[in-house]
């Protein structure tokens, strides 16, 4: 995944409230709806 805001991200996770994904720095859990992000 791409996000606008912390650049390119593998999901780890998923459930109904939001996605954990692992960046390069940190990994951070992205609550739903994910308008900032871009699957590739």
């Amino acid at each position: 995944m791409l996000h606008d805001s912390y650049g390119l991200g593998r999901v780890i996770g998923v459930d109904a409230l939001g996605a954990t994904v692992d960046f390069t720095d940190a990994t951070l859990r992205i609550p739903t709806p994910f308008r900032k992000m871009t699957k590739l």
